[in-house]
C-alpha cells in the first residue's frame, strides 16, 4: 500500500530540483516578501484564542509565545534563502518552533487550523492593507478634483460629442461628471473591502474543527469585521479576490477615459487645456514642442493597472469551487503589481488636475468658430417667439451654416443670416433685436440658463459640489473608523500576546 505522504515518514526527502526552482522557491520568496507580518499576526491571534478557550494550557501557550517572539527577534526573513528542507514559509516557522520547544509543544500551535484557512486569511490581510492604502490616494484624487471643479466652476470650455464641438459648458461641470464616476468607483472598493474584511480563520481545511474554537475571537484580534460564516466558503469562495480586482479594473478603465480627454484637449489644434511647464517635456530636436507626456504615462499606467487586474480575474475564471492554487500565492503576488501601478496613476493625476488651467482665448475662439451656442438660439425661438422646436431648429441650422461658411462667429456675424432665415420661415419680424440676439448666442448665457438639476449653471453646480464634499467627508470618516478598529485590534493582540510571553 503506498504511503499517503512519504515526506512525513522520510525527513531526508527533498523536492525535485526543477519543482523547487519553478514552484517552491517563488512561493517562498513571495511569502517572505509580502506576508511575514500576516503570518506573525495569525500565529499570535490563534495562540491567544487556543489559550482563552482552554484548548492549550497557559504553560504550553507561554512557551510557544516565547519561542515565537524569539524567532521574530532572531530570524530576518529578508535574509532567508530557500533550501528545500521545508516545503514553504509556514513549515519553516514550525521547524523553528520545534527546534526551540520540541515537536510535542511546538506542534500544538497548529491545533484546529490548516494552511487552507491560514493562506486565505493571509491574502485577505494583504488585500485589506493594499485597498486601504490605495483608497488614501483615491480620496486625495477626489479632493483634488472637487477643489479644481470649485475653482473652475464658471470657467467656460467646449464640450465634445463624437469628437466634435457640441455645446459650451464649464470645466467644473465637466470635472463633476468624472467626480461622480470616481465616487461610484470608491464605493465599489468599499463593497469589495467588506467581502475582504471577513476572516476565514477557524475554517481549518474545509469544515471547521471538533475543538471548541472561537472564530469570532480570532477575527476580532486580527482586525476583521467578523468571521466569514460558511467554512467551505472560507477556502473556496475567492470572490474577495474577484470583487477587489473588478473594482480596480473598473476604476482605471474609467480614469483612462478622463485621461484620454486630457490628451485630446491638450492637442495643438484644440488647445483647451494649458499644462504648466512642470508637467511638460521638450523635444530633443524640435525646439517648438511642448509635450505633456505625463498624460501619456497616466494613460499607459492606467492600462497596465486594468490589464493586470483583468489577468487576475482571468486566472480565477473556470477554476473549481474549492481550495486551489490558482487563487493563492503567485496570483496574489501578481495582483499586487496592479496596486503599485494604480497608486502611481492616482498620485500623478491628483497633482496634474490641480495644476492644469483652461486657456480662455482658445476656448473663446473654438466656441466662435464652431457655433456651439446655436442650440440656445433654437430654444429661445421656442420660448420667445412661440415656434415649434423643429421650425426653430431649422432656422438655427440655416444661421449656423451661413456663419461657418463665412468663417465668422455667431455674435458678430449671425444676426443678418438670422433675420433672413426667420423672415423666410415665419413671414414676419422677430420680436427682439441685435442686442438680445448677441446675448442669446453668448456662451455665458448658454450656461446660465441651464440651471436645472445637474446642469452647469451656478446654482446646480453649488449644490452638486456640496454633495461631493459631503461624500468625500463620509469616505474619510469610514476610513478613519476602519483604521481605528484595526489599531484597537492590533493593540489588544499585542497586549494579550505579551502577557503570554511574560507568563514564562
Amino acid at each position: 500500500m503506498p504511503e499517503l505522504n512519504p515526506r512525513l515518514s522520510d525527513k531526508s526527502v527533498f523536492p525535485d530540483p526543477v519543482y523547487k526552482e519553478t514552484v517552491l522557491r517563488p512561493l517562498f520568496d513571495g511569502a517572505k516578501t509580502h506576508h511575514v507580518d500576516g503570518f506573525r499576526a495569525i500565529d499570535r491571534a490563534h495562540l491567544v484564542m487556543l489559550t482563552e478557550t482552554g484548548i492549550l494550557d497557559k504553560k504550553q501557550a507561554s512557551a510557544i509565545a516565547g519561542a515565537l517572539e524569539a524567532i521574530d527577534r532572531e530570524v530576518d526573513p529578508s535574509k532567508l534563502e530557500y533550501t528545500g528542507e521545508v516545503e514553504d514559509f509556514f513549515f519553516l516557522i514550525e521547524k523553528e518552533l520545534k527546534a526551540r520547544l520540541g515537536p510535542d509543544v511546538a506542534g500544538r500551535l497548529h491545533t484546529s487550523r490548516s494552511r487552507n484557512d491560514i493562506d486565505h486569511t493571509l491574502f485577505k490581510l494583504g488585500l485589506k492593507q493594499r485597498i486601504d492604502a490605495l483608497m488614501v490616494k483615491a480620496r486625495a484624487l477626489l479632493s483634488a478634483m472637487i477643489d479644481t471643479a470649485e475653482r473652475e466652476k464658471a470657467t467656460l470650455v467646449v464640450a465634445y460629442t463624437h469628437g466634435q464641438p457640441a455645446q459650451p459648458s464649464t470645466f467644473g461641470h465637466y470635472l463633476s461628471a468624472a467626480i461622480e464616476v470616481l465616487i461610484r468607483d470608491i464605493e465599489r472598493f468599499e463593497e469589495a473591502r467588506k467581502i475582504v474584511d471577513l476572516s476565514p480563520m477557524g475554517a481549518a481545511a474545509i469544515t471547521t474543527s471538533g475543538f471548541p474554537i472561537d472564530r469570532q475571537r480570532v477575527a476580532a484580534l486580527l482586525g476583521f469585521a467578523a468571521p466569514l460564516r460558511n467554512s467551505y466558503s472560507c477556502i473556496a469562495a475567492s470572490d474577495y479576490i474577484t470583487s477587489t480586482y473588478s473594482a480596480i479594473e473598473l476604476m482605471f478603465l474609467h480614469l483612462g477615459r478622463l485621461i484620454q480627454d486630457f490628451q485630446f484637449w491638450t492637442a495643438f489644434e484644440v488647445g483647451q487645456i494649458y499644462v504648466p511647464n512642470a508637467f511638460v517635456q521638450i523635444s530633443s530636436i524640435m525646439p517648438q514642442k511642448r509635450n505633456p507626456v505625463p498624460i501619456e504615462h497616466m494613460r499607459l499606467l492606467a492600462s497596465q493597472t486594468m490589464g493586470r487586474a483583468r489577468t487576475v480575474l482571468g486566472v480565477i475564471h473556470n477554476t473549481p469551487f474549492t481550495d486551489m492554487n490558482d487563487s493563492e500565492g503567485e496570483t496574489q503576488s501578481m495582483g499586487y503589481e496592479a496596486f503599485v501601478a494604480a497608486g502611481r496613476v492616482l498620485d500623478l493625476l491628483a497633482a496634474f488636475v490641480g495644476a492644469i488651467k483652461i486657456d480662455p482665448e482658445r476656448v473663446a475662439d473654438n466656441i466662435r468658430r464652431s457655433c456651439i451656442t446655436i442650440t440656445e438660439l433654437a430654444d429661445s425661438l421656442v420660448r420667445i417667439e412661440g415656434l415649434s422646436f423643429r421650425e426653430a431648429h431649422e432656422i438655427a441650422a440655416t444661421v449656423a451654416k451661413a456663419v461657418v461658411a463665412a468663417g465668422g462667429g455667431l455674435a458678430k456675424d449671425g444676426y443678418g443670416p438670422f433675420l433672413d432665415a426667420f423672415r423666410h420661415s415665419t413671414g414676419r419680424e422677430p420680436s427682439f433685436g441685435r442686442d438680445k440676439f448677441e446675448e442669446i448666442v453668448s456662451p455665458e448665457h448658454f450656461v446660465a440658463v441651464r440651471d436645472r438639476f445637474g446642469g452647469p449653471a451656478p446654482e446646480p453646480m453649488a449644490e452638486a459640489l456640496s454633495v461631493y464634499r459631503n461624500k468625500a467627508a463620509a469616505f474619510e470618516a469610514a476610513a478613519q473608523e476602519h483604521a481605528g478598529h484595526e489599531a484597537k485590534a492590533a493593540k489588544e493582540l499585542g497586549e494579550k500576546f505579551k502577557a503570554l510571553v511574560e507568563a514564562l
